[in-house]
């Protein structure tokens, strides 16, 4: 299993929770003044929101939540204000930005208040009363890699050690041979004694079994030259390539490339952070919503994967080329490299065909605004980015996003519309 091993003790946990915080503080410290005043965006938080949130959510469910009674009343907060600015629940996104939020140094100071109270709350836990430092510590790493796509977005530079990242050479076209899976009935979903041995969420209950039909998947993901090739044949322009939804998404937007490319004398560019350069054709595509991803399908004659068949795809491939986490890479790596299935876990996330549902018998857990509010008109992504904690990814972990969203760290693999017996 490509997951780090999850830190169930109370001293390996509270480690964790250290190594967080310090890795989240560091994301935007090096952002001048002007810089942290991010300009408004329908897929961004403030600065000062986004880390006082992730402050606010620790100390709401580890220091003020009654395990016994998570829906009762609770303490106060360490902060007067802090359920008034912080609360993602009760603060509508547009308000966010017009909040009278404490400044810089008052923030970090609200950090590291939050995380030595939350320390010693857990230092005298035992097994099974841990349940709500491991939601924070997972929520942490979600907003870390929120973080990271803010950078992205706003073409704002990235945290130094990432500043040296350059996609690899390109020596050469990249294969991806198709693999045949038989298919057959597979369970998906955390079995009741799964908590046992790592956090699950709740759009993980329960295991249930599904039957999935032989199929063929590509070994890697659609590439930068691939997705070229879509683009300059017109893909942009064709409407027989665009679902409907697709083709209402593309005339709202008026895109007529990936949201991060630009043509230049010498060829394709991409932004990564703020810096231009050179589209290297060998790396996946990356920052594509899924009505490009599905766009390039019908104009291949190809189709994404539903969720079922990634993962039994990504739990029974033998043979897969090495995760890419833990942002050890301020980039993905070139698609490809060997047999088997290169990069499931890590690299780019990858959308699938799949709108994100319950599964049979689903009940929310106590933060109940993690998955019930987004069920159906989300997609469901798998498998991790470059910018994706190892803790919090397995073959079974569901993410989801609105079907137009690009801002995530976000590319596809796709498989043959008949399968190859």
């Amino acid at each position: 299993m490509v997951a780090a091993r999850p830190p169930r003790s109370a001293a390996a946990l509270a480690a964790a929770l250290v190594e967080a915080r310090e890795y989240t503080k560091s994301l935007y410290a090096h952002l001048t003044e002007a810089q942290r005043r991010f300009s408004f965006g329908p897929t961004v938080n403030p600065a000062g929101w986004e880390l006082g949130h992730v402050g606010w959510f620790q100390e709401y469910w580890c220091l003020r939540t009654d395990p016994r009674d998570p829906a009762g009343a609770r303490a106060p907060a360490l902060l007067a204000a802090a359920d008034a600015l912080w609360n993602s629940s009760t603060v509508p996104h547009a308000t966010r930005w017009s909040l009278p939020l404490p400044a810089w140094s008052a923030i970090h100071a609200y950090l590291d208040a939050t995380l030595t109270a939350t320390l010693a709350a857990l230092a005298p836990s035992r097994d099974g009363e841990r349940y709500y430092f491991e939601l924070a510590l997972y929520h942490e790493y979600m907003h870390a890699e929120a973080m990271l796509m803010t950078l992205q977005a706003l073409a704002l530079p990235a945290p130094p050690g990432a500043r040296n990242w350059t996609p690899a050479v390109f020596d050469g076209p990249v294969s991806a041979p198709d693999i045949v899976f038989a298919g057959g009935p597979m369970v998906m979903g955390a079995s009741p004694d799964a908590p046992a041995t790592r956090f699950v969420f709740d759009n993980e209950k329960w295991a249930h079994a599904v039957t999935v039909a032989p199929f063929t998947m590509a070994t890697s993901c659609v590439t930068n030259a691939q997705f070229a090739a879509f683009v300059d044949a017109g893909g942009y322009r064709t409407r027989a390539h665009w679902t409907d939804d697709g083709w209402a998404w593309l005339q709202q937007s008026g895109a007529a490339h990936p949201g991060h490319w630009q043509r230049s004398p010498t060829g394709w560019s991409q932004r990564h952070f703020d810096r231009w350069l050179a589209l290297d054709p060998a790396l996946p595509v990356i920052h594509v919503n899924a009505h490009e991803a599905e766009a390039y399908c019908r104009f291949a004659g190809r189709r994404l994967p539903t969720e079922a068949e990634w993962e039994l795809a990504a739990a029974t491939t033998a043979a897969t080329v090495g995760a890419v986490l833990d942002h050890g890479r301020s980039g993905p790596v070139p698609s490809g490299g060997g047999a088997g299935m290169a990069h499931v876990f890590g690299n780019v996330w990858e959308w699938t065909a799949s709108a994100f549902k319950p599964y049979p018998g689903f009940a929310p857990d106590p933060y109940g605004d993690y998955s019930a509010p987004w069920f159906g008109d989300h997609r469901v992504l798998r498998g991790g980015s470059f910018a994706t904690r190892s803790r919090l990814v397995h073959a079974g972990f569901r993410n989801f996003y609105l079907p137009e969203r690009s801002d995530p760290f976000v590319g596809f693999r796709t498989c043959a519309l008949q399968h190859n017996v």
